[in-house]
């Protein structure tokens, strides 16, 4: 692709491949040239990834070395530090990096993931990813993520279980995928089981309130309320525990109905 250039001779580990990226900014903010060659290959792995929404702004909006050198001469306009660019520059990796590194992730990530993963990598999945990289950086994008998380879930269980939904919202989608499901509190007559399936109803509703009172599809008023990571941590946590449960369900009962089959 480039003369000279051999992708091979790049780090192989996604970390250290975005470390090799920072430090090629580093050079130019440095007033040192842009390794195009390397530059263009991991930019271009990392706008294809599922770590996009948290790229530099630096990685998503320039191309090729004079683009990259007039966005970093505007960071620093009226001091024409290298120094105030080169700290642009680690602060803008910070939140990649900490991606990478997983840092921010409980232990619970890694199993709703796989869930979420094995149900659909491209849709259900990247959902899933984009609100685990927005809670600590973006909490309203976070929460309106979780909320897109369920929605999301429920429309492919529908789908797959041929039930009309059409606009919907998150509430009425959970209560057409409970009855399919058999998790209706309607469904039960054991009280224990009734007071658990109410209570997840309860919680999906209360993420699609949420959503709508302090996400970020909305505007608000001169007195917005202030959602901190720890508020977004908990809606994304509860919609991927919730997204798991629907999905681990769904699966059971498939499996059941293919066994009744055979």
């Amino acid at each position: 692709m480039f003369s000279g250039f051999e992708e091979e001779d790049l780090p192989d580990s996604p970390l250290d491949r975005a470390l090799y990226l920072q430090n090629i900014l580093l050079s130019v903010a440095e007033n040192g040239t842009l390794s195009q060659p390397a530059y263009t290959v991991l930019r271009r792995e990392l706008m294809q990834s599922d770590a996009r929404d948290i790229l530099p702004e630096v990685v998503r909006t320039c191309r090729d070395h004079g683009s990259v050198w007039g966005y970093l001469k505007g960071v620093a306009s009226g001091s024409g530090s290298w120094d105030a660019r080169r700290n642009h520059i680690y602060e803008a990796f910070t939140p990649l990096l900490d991606h990478l590194e997983g840092r921010n992730r409980s232990p619970a990530d890694s199993t709703i993931s796989e869930a979420l993963s094995s149900f659909d990598t491209e849709g259900v999945h990247r959902v899933w990813e984009r609100a685990l990289q927005r809670r600590h950086e973006d909490p309203e994008g976070a929460i309106t993520a979780a909320r897109t998380l369920l929605e999301t879930v429920c429309k492919h269980i529908l789908d797959d279980a041929e039930e009309d939904y059409g606009d919907d919202d998150l509430p009425k989608l959970y209560s057409k995928v409970a009855k399919v499901l058999n998790l209706s509190p309607s469904q039960h007559t054991e009280q224990t089981f009734k007071s658990i399936l109410g209570g997840c109803h309860t919680v999906v509703q209360n993420l699609g309130t949420l959503r709508n009172r302090i996400g970020d599809a909305h505007g608000q008023g001169r007195n917005p309320v202030r959602v901190a990571p720890r508020h977004a941590a908990l809606a994304v946590n509860l919609a991927g525990s919730m997204a798991t449960f629907i999905i681990e369900t769904w699966s059971a009962r498939q499996a059941n109905t293919d066994r009744g089959r055979a």
